[in-house]
């Protein structure tokens, strides 16, 4: 009988990530960028002040809009999936 640990699937380092990647972005409603929360291998352009511009960095590396949802009376929150 084999070794349980032999059988298994071991990762591989720098083995591409091949499921979902989350973002969620939360901005002011006078397009400042409050803060960009993700999956831990998600991949992303560095963020910029400007929310409309992060959502086109965003939509341009391949991520589609999922939702919008106002968080407050002032904040809004994008969830994009890639």
């Amino acid at each position: 009988m084999r070794n349980k640990r032999e059988t298994q699937i071991q990762p591989i380092i720098g083995q591409a990530w091949t499921g979902r990647h989350v973002v969620l972005l939360h901005c002011t409603n006078n397009n400042e960028l409050i803060h960009l929360y993700k999956s831990y291998h998600a991949p992303i352009e560095p963020p910029r002040h400007n929310c409309a511009e992060t959502l086109s960095q965003l939509l341009s590396i391949g991520y589609r809009l999922m939702a919008i949802t106002p968080i407050s009376s002032n904040q809004i929150q994008y969830f994009l999936v890639l």
